[in-house]
């Protein structure tokens, strides 16, 4: 399936914890030795661990990213909180590496796998640029094909890979719009789906990225290098397009609950999206219930330029349920944010990540991050796959 034949609602999977329990006793499907996202075992739908899982499982060094400490951000220090920024673009030393610099490579990774078992071998996916990156890089490690629909100004480095691959190999597409990744959806819907396509759109394919993004909330959540207990940050500020992060890190936390490793707390989820394309942050306001879509504007984040999303009306209630807010920042905002951390700390942020910071004085004004608390944003990619557009802000 794709989304609920029901009521055509996203769908998730549901682990079965208390098997897992009796099965692996003792956090035994824990395994931090290993450097990828797979390190989570069997509380992920397919486990590297068991010899029917393995074959199906396309590892490519996904996941298992560092927390930078960024407590000398000027904020921080005036403000007496810890910032630190979870890092998915470039590689660090000691640590995992997505293939392709982008957090993207999470659900993709779950999602050519599950579907290597579940026999699906030609997948279709509309994108604003790091999930076609992403999909292809993993499509082509199973040997599967696939075609990509983007806009037609995404970013050179992210759209000349995938268009590299389309001219060497019969297995790939990559179709341009004018537009975002709504008129991508609408052009597949059109002129793939039919031909046997199976479309991993987000929150389209049952559950699988969710459950790829999941790993991100278990990593925010994990014991340190020196052991010490499952324990959660007080705020986590995070660019949201799609939101499938969001769901996935929401549903690793009230799994880690169901097995008794942290209680019923949780961070004030913030997500932070453009001013110029802003649904959640306009039904946030209003206290709507449902997220009415709207037209794009123009922004350098353009991971988050999405006009409306079908489950976004979870992420909402999320967001709610977390005491949290839907912020929208200001183009300039996220440029002056995004020049401050490459001057100061020389990190490779992309603008998603930069849209985090950029939020940082609206949410103290706002008494959404206090003295004290600890702050994870997340920096989604690495800025090198945005050149040459945002060079003059270098």
């Amino acid at each position: 399936m794709n989304l609920c034949p029901v009521d055509a609602s996203p769908v998730e999977i549901i682990m079965d914890l208390r098997r897992l329990e009796i099965e692996q006793p003792g956090q035994s499907w824990y395994q931090p030795e290993r450097n990828n996202m797979w390190r989570f075992g069997g509380l992920l739908p397919l486990d590297i661990n068991n010899p029917d899982d393995q074959p199906h499982i396309f590892n490519l060094g996904e996941g298992h990213t560092p927390l930078l400490d960024y407590n000398d951000h000027p904020l921080a220090r005036e403000a007496g909180f810890s910032l630190y920024l979870k890092d998915e673009g470039k590689a660090h030393a000691g640590f995992g590496a997505n293939p392709t610099q982008s957090f993207k490579d999470r659900g993709m990774a779950m999602t050519i796998s599950m579907a290597h078992k579940a026999g699906i071998r030609k997948l279709a996916i509309p994108t604003q640029g790091n999930a076609g990156d992403s999909l292809c890089e993993y499509a082509d490690a199973a040997g599967m094909e696939a075609v990509v629909a983007m806009p037609d100004n995404t970013p050179m480095p992210i759209l000349g890979r995938v268009a590299a691959l389309a001219s060497q190999s019969e297995r790939f597409r990559l179709e341009l719009v004018t537009g975002t990744i709504r008129e991508a959806g609408a052009l597949l819907k059109e002129k793939w789906l039919d031909k046997g396509y199976f479309s991993v759109a987000t929150f389209q394919e049952p559950g699988w990225r969710i459950d790829g993004k999941k790993t991100l909330g278990l990593e925010l959540a994990e014991p340190g290098a020196t052991g010490g207990e499952w324990s959660l940050p007080d705020v986590v500020i995070y660019p949201t397009g799609g939101g499938t992060g969001v769901l996935g890190m929401w549903k690793a936390w009230n799994e880690l609950e169901a097995l008794g490793l942290i209680g019923h707390s949780r961070p004030k989820m913030i997500c932070v999206q453009s001013e110029n394309t802003q649904p959640l942050v306009n039904a946030f306001a209003s206290d709507a219930t449902e997220v009415a879509p709207v037209d794009p504007g123009e922004t350098l984040a353009y991971g988050v330029n999405v006009p409306g999303g079908v489950g976004h009306f979870r992420v909402l209630s999320i967001i709610r349920e977390s005491a949290g807010a839907a912020i929208g920042v200001a183009e300039n905002d996220i440029n002056d944010a995004l020049s401050s951390v490459w001057k100061d700390k020389g990190w490779w942020v992309c603008p998603e990540g930069a849209a985090c910071l950029a939020a940082l004085p609206r949410l103290l004004e706002d008494g959404l991050i206090k003295p004290g608390n600890k702050v994870v944003a997340f920096n989604t990619g690495s800025l090198e796959k945005y050149l040459p557009d945002l060079r003059h802000l270098l």
